[in-house]
């Protein structure tokens, strides 16, 4: 049962919500949440995360990147900072024995990918989404990870007349296959798995359900290949 059933905590809304709702701003007082040195912060958090999984005897955890990392002013400060905080989810999860799930990344929140990540027209912007996905599925890949997730929070459109269909389906597709690329190329052996989303936030997005997704893997020659 356990090995169908694999439950999990996750990073994001158990540890970096900060009880902020459309109604009012964040109402949690946590110390890592408090002004001060980021990654500090960030192992604080750590260390209160593997005592929560520790007392509620949970044998898996999940994260984004920048979940459990500073994201930093830069993609230099970004690979330097998740490096250093790899070693640390290391050191507990050695320590506690509770095991990385999945791991991905937060290619959604920043501003820069307000037109998408995967989709975007901006080569820098694309270039951005793809490092921290190769950064983000090499740390699941150190940590013993038994999935990587993609989830295109982005990837998607809010009105046809500044969209070129065709031209972001393509765009998405090679970086799909660049993904499955890279994760031959390091030795991965986890699952990659693509979360479906309709409308969220995006008026339409091109993972809309599992239906869509399926054929979308047909289009571009991944469905047997992950």
């Amino acid at each position: 049962m356990e090995e169908h059933l694999r439950f999990a905590a996750c990073y994001w809304h158990t540890f970096c919500w900060n009880g902020a709702d459309m109604f009012g701003v964040g109402a949690f007082n946590r110390p890592w949440q408090q002004p001060g040195e980021a990654l500090a912060l960030a192992k604080r958090k750590a260390d209160v995360a593997f005592e929560f999984f520790h007392k509620l005897h949970v044998p898996f955890y999940c994260f984004h990147d920048v979940d459990v990392s500073p994201e930093g002013a830069s993609l230099k400060e970004y690979i330097n900072n998740f490096a250093q905080m790899v070693d640390v989810l290391a050191g507990k999860q050695e320590e506690s024995g509770v095991k990385l799930l999945w791991g991905t990344a937060n290619c959604f929140t920043n501003p820069r990918y307000g037109a998408g990540a995967a989709t975007n027209p901006d080569p820098e912007v694309f270039s951005w989404a793809a490092t921290q996905v190769v950064t983000a599925m090499e740390a699941t890949h150190k940590l013993g990870g038994e999935n990587y997730v993609l989830w295109g929070g982005r990837e998607g459109y809010e009105t046809l007349l500044n969209t070129d269909l065709r031209q972001e389906r393509e765009q998405l597709g090679r970086f799909m296959q660049m993904v499955v690329e890279h994760k031959h190329k390091i030795g991965f052996q986890g699952t990659l798995l693509i979360e479906p989303k309709p409308q969220e936030p995006t008026k339409h997005q091109y993972d809309y359900d599992a239906a869509t997704v399926y054929g979308f893997l047909k289009q571009f020659g991944l469905g047997k290949r992950d």
